[in-house]
């Protein structure tokens, strides 16, 4: 799919607000609304916005902890990758898993209450034998700086 700057700028400003008003949005790029929400609607339906949602704080909901692991398979079939993989779809406390190039296999970020409920969770990761050989775990001990807004203009200049 052709974008053309107007598309690149409403994507840009969605990435940085979600809940802007149509009328807003296409105010900020320079459309009338029905051309803009049009554009949109295109955006969505070829998949290169995926969904809109809220950055919850969690520090004041309830006490937590961010957990990422470096985890290695016991086997590197497509079958054991394929396993583990709709594994990490159970478990609630994954909140983000990436399949790695290189020494590890997958990196797993993990939120649970304490690090007590990790190390059960791990556990039961282990028991339940979803293929995870070794594990490495990194406790974040601050947020610097969380998922950002990506940076099309870069991405898109480097072509």
């Amino acid at each position: 799919m052709h974008l053309d700057q107007r598309d690149l700028e409403i994507l840009r400003i969605l990435s940085r607000d979600g809940r802007i008003t149509k009328a807003a949005l296409a105010d900020q790029v320079g459309l009338s609304p029905t051309p803009c929400w049009e554009r949109l609607k295109k955006l969505e339906k070829a998949g290169l916005i995926e969904g809109y949602n809220a950055r919850i704080n969690l520090k004041k909901i309830a006490p937590h902890v961010t957990v990422f692991v470096a985890a290695e398979l016991t086997d590197h079939t497509a079958a054991s990758f394929q396993s583990f993989e709709a594994a990490m779809q159970r478990y609630d406390e994954v909140v983000a898993c990436w399949a790695l190039g290189g020494g590890f296999d997958y990196l797993l970020q993990i939120v649970t209450c304490d690090i007590d409920a990790y190390q059960r969770l791990i556990d039961a990761m282990l028991d339940a034998r979803i293929g995870l050989s070794r594990y490495f775990t990194y406790i974040v001990t601050k947020p610097v700086k969380g998922a950002g807004v990506p940076p099309l203009e870069i991405l898109l200049n480097g072509r």
